[in-house]
């Protein structure tokens, strides 16, 4: 289910890690507990490490026990897509990144609170920004 290869492709190929190629570009998914943020609890915000379109906020984060992280909405409503997937003889619904359509992971109505979702994240799809880093810009 990976993207077409396109011009962006050899720029993704030079700047993002095998993995973060692999999950980003070719809807991959990291082991559990393997990425650097699934247990990560600063204050910030995460955003896609190929666009660094903002994301996810570290407020709307949450221990799911899954070993990838958890949120329970995007940033803002248009921050991702939602795509019907049918890989592996199942019905999930995809997250991809809305700048550039970058494979973030899945998102399972089994989440807290009033929404009820659990967008499952690779940590590999992210950067961080902490609020207290003046470069942040957030």
């Amino acid at each position: 289910m990976g993207r077409d290869a396109g011009p962006e492709d050899e720029k993704y190929r030079e700047t993002l890690s095998d993995m973060q190629y692999h999950v980003t570009r070719e809807a991959g998914t990291e082991p559990a507990f393997s990425g650097v943020y699934w247990d990560h609890h600063d204050d910030g915000v995460y955003r896609c490490v190929c666009c660094e379109a903002p994301l996810f906020d570290s407020t709307h984060k949450f221990d799911s026990g899954t070993g990838w992280p958890s949120y329970v909405v995007p940033i803002r409503p248009d921050a991702v897509t939602e795509h019907e997937d049918i890989s592996f003889g199942m019905r999930r619904i995809e997250v991809r990144c809305n700048g550039c359509d970058a494979h973030l992971g899945h998102v399972f109505p089994d989440g807290p609170g009033p929404s009820g979702m659990r967008y499952c994240i690779n940590s590999a799809s992210l950067n961080f920004d902490g609020r207290d880093d003046p470069d942040a810009g957030g």
